[in-house]
């Protein structure tokens, strides 16, 4: 029987063998320091603190032994395969920083470490990291259960990532602390109003408590 403590539910839901953390175009030509394509995004992923806070899900991730996958997006420099069908689309193929495959815009942004054994998924097209971009298929093969997602912006990535794992079946977590959007008080009222609906809402503090706990619950190894 699932408890019905908001706390409980959060630890079970966070198993490190059934959770997958997703950082979402945390690349360095959307949040980098001084070379993103859009400055006040980046701006605000850094002075709100959540690009610090997803580096450091990230490396609990990393001691937890939770797996990492980075969504990255790209656009060729001949914009094939890219979509051309909103506002979205046709003004970021104008912006001075472009996210060509291979360049430094599309490598993830410090201060978030990537280690040997984590993920990077590419897309050249949409709006979210999980449509038809074979992140499902990888996500099943990785015996998730549970996305935690984290990332930028919560304007239009973050809340297709979590409604398209919602739609697949996963239980979608977001730390509300640990993505970004702008203008800055959009975040909270996108979080409260629409994403509380569909995922389990927490913080950054509450995810990395719940491993500290799962590694001290942790059974010792069996000496072989």
């Amino acid at each position: 029987m699932a408890s019905s403590d908001p706390t409980e539910r959060l630890f079970v839901d966070l198993a490190p063998a059934t959770t997958v953390l997703l950082t979402v175009e945390c690349q360095r030509g959307v949040v980098g320091d001084g070379v993103a394509a859009l400055p006040e995004l980046a701006a605000e992923a850094r002075s709100s603190g959540a690009l610090h806070r997803i580096a450091r899900l990230v490396a609990g991730a990393h001691r937890t032994g939770v797996q990492v996958v980075h969504a990255v997006a790209e656009r060729r420099p001949d914009g094939r395969g890219s979509n051309r069908n909103a506002r979205l689309f046709r003004a970021a193929a104008k912006l001075p920083v472009r996210q060509h495959p291979g360049t430094p815009a599309v490598c993830i942004a410090p201060p978030i470490e990537v280690a040997d054994e984590d993920l990077v998924v590419r897309r050249l097209h949409g709006l979210s990291p999980l449509a038809d971009t074979g992140l499902d298929a990888l996500l099943r093969n990785l015996g998730c259960r549970t996305l935690l997602i984290t990332g930028v912006s919560a304007n239009v990535a973050v809340p297709n990532a979590v409604f398209d794992a919602v739609n697949l079946g996963y239980t979608a977590v977001v730390p509300r602390d640990a993505i970004a959007g702008v203008p800055a008080d959009y975040t909270p009222a996108m979080v409260r109003h629409t994403l509380a609906l569909v995922a389990t809402v927490t913080t950054s503090d509450e995810v990395l408590a719940c491993w500290r706990r799962a590694a001290q619950e942790r059974p010792p190894a069996t000496p072989g």
